[in-house]
């Protein structure tokens, strides 16, 4: 068996693969004139770090290739579609820099709190300013995390060192959890308002992209500083300079940027900014731990077909697939429509399989109503094999149902989402032609397309909702592709479901909930 190790990964991480003796270990970086692609003909498995770009072109003359294992946690550099479609098992390590990029934060928290910066550069131009140079305490002040995954967990263990009040928004955390770290979850308007500190941990997603912009900055108490080491896109810089200007922001320190290198001198230069670059998880024992974790995914895999920190789909035969694929679909689809509607800080999931449906292997389907729900929140990505570990990482429990002769559709999926606060659930199925639908929505009987734009309206079930509704979308020239309406009598309620064919801007969102008989309005994206 050989396995190719295409880029420099540490000494005693190669010594672990030397230990298989039957094995042909090729370390590529101490091979001279060698080259990836005709290593990887011969090659079962294939090792990497960032460097190394696994295009299609490059698989598509691997023969033997069985697993892919990157020393890191972005897999930007693997193409994935490709891997999956030519059944390679492509694997990462998340968390491993977890630690190194903790420190890093409470380094750059440090250096603002007693501006070392400023005292460093002043010594080297012989200039003693002891009176320039006051600082804070970090005792009895506020740290205000934003994202509670492990490097969030991380930062607040060490801050907590320091004697600072942790304060946290997170809406796919458990009070539980929180409680455990002896952090206050809060809302993120909260969290702004009574932080000292903000330290950022989110992934970089479209609903998180900009989440520090003028809007959330002018929430926050004057003399707010700012630390991240998570993603650039979490901030926008021009506001974010801005507000260093004003003097709200008393100061800032990036250790990434919307654009890397970033082009931003102005923000980069200003005397309130500590800027390193992107080195937050570069240490010498984070990348010791990484090649260790990867080599032992890749043995362990090779020897025993255990899939550790997998990032694509799971190798099944094709004739099992074909079955599971348009409900795996429906899955995902369903559960990031109900994730939408739902409260923060989820507790439970519960799914239902009806009909054929219940008679089949339902894993697959279960970890894609799971990826629905939770890739919005989270930076590691999450997939059909590592949705179920990250759920119950997070204290989510997940309660499985089924019954083949229960349905009243058949081959129906029913999904509960139930959080500290507003719950959701709804009924879904595969319609003709593998269209996906909508059957129920919180017990009301509404049947709809789960595609696309949705504006989403729970009202009174009086006359001329109806008619407002359209007026308001027709005079925004918003196209109408269908609308259906669910009542329930007994409350006197009903839900209605609206596609649209176009954005829906949020002052036509305000429009709509300006109707006496509407009481909620949200506009969902599936």
């Amino acid at each position: 068996m050989k396995i190719l190790v295409a880029d420099n990964i540490s000494k005693h991480a190669v010594e672990i693969l030397h230990e298989q003796e039957s094995w042909d270990v090729v370390f590529l970086p101490k091979k001279a004139g060698a080259k990836v692609a005709e290593e990887i003909r011969d090659a079962d498995a294939l090792i990497v770090r960032s460097a190394t770009k696994v295009t299609p072109e490059l698989l598509a003359g691997a023969e033997r290739l069985r697993v892919i294992g990157r020393a890191g946690v972005g897999v930007d550099n693997v193409n994935l579609d490709a891997a999956t479609q030519k059944g390679v098992v492509v694997m990462n390590t998340p968390g491993g820099n977890a630690v190194s990029v903790a420190e890093h934060t409470m380094a750059l928290l440090l250096a603002m709190a007693r501006r070392v910066p400023q005292a460093d550069a002043l010594m080297k131009q012989g200039r003693w300013e002891k009176k320039k140079l006051e600082g804070m305490e970090l005792r009895g002040k506020v740290l205000g995390l934003i994202g509670l995954g492990q490097i969030g967990s991380d930062v607040a263990r060490l801050a907590k060192a320091f004697e600072m009040q942790i304060v946290a928004y997170d809406p796919y955390v458990s009070s539980l959890q929180a409680g455990e770290l002896d952090v206050k979850l809060a809302s993120l308007e909260e969290v702004l308002k009574s932080s000292d500190f903000i330290s950022l941990h989110a992934s970089a997603t479209p609903e998180t992209r900009h989440l520090i912009n003028a809007r959330t900055l002018a929430l926050a108490q004057p003399g707010l500083r700012i630390v991240n080491c998570a993603r650039g896109e979490l901030i926008n810089e021009a506001d974010l300079l801005s507000a260093l200007e004003s003097g709200l922001v008393a100061g800032a320190a990036l250790d990434v940027f919307e654009t890397e290198p970033p082009t931003n001198s102005k923000l980069i230069g200003h005397p309130n900014v500590i800027a390193t670059p992107h080195i937050a998880g570069s240490t010498e024992e984070a990348q010791e731990i990484v090649g260790i974790r990867i080599v032992e995914q890749v043995r362990d895999f090779l020897l025993t077909g255990v899939a550790r920190s997998a990032v694509n789909l799971p190798s099944v035969s094709p004739e099992e697939f074909k079955k599971l694929e348009p409900y795996i679909q429906l899955g995902e689809k369903l559960g990031a429509f109900l994730a939408q509607l739902a409260g923060e800080r989820i507790r439970e999931v519960r799914i239902s399989y009806d009909g054929g449906l219940a008679e089949l292997n339902t894993h697959l389907v279960r970890n894609a109503v799971l990826k629905g729900i939770l890739t919005p929140a989270l930076s590691q990505q999450v997939n059909l094999i590592n949705a179920g570990a990250l759920a119950q990482k997070r204290g989510v429990e997940v309660v499985e149902q089924r019954s083949a002769r229960r349905a009243t559709f058949s081959n129906s999926l029913g999904i509960g989402i139930y959080t500290e606060g507003e719950s959701a659930t709804g009924v879904g199925m595969v319609g003709v032609r593998g269209v996906l639908r909508i059957l129920g929505l919180n017990d009301i009987d509404i049947e709809a397309p789960l595609r696309g734009v949705i504006i989403c309206i729970r009202n009174q079930d009086v006359p001329g909702v109806i008619g407002r509704v359209g007026t308001i979308l027709g005079d925004r020239k918003i196209n109408i592709a269908t609308f259906t309406l669910g009542r329930d009598p007994r409350v006197q309620q009903a839900i209605a479901l609206v596609n649209v064919d176009n954005h829906v801007p949020d002052e036509v969102l305000q429009e709509i909930r300006a109707i006496p008989a509407v009481r909620t309005a949200r506009v969902v994206e599936v």
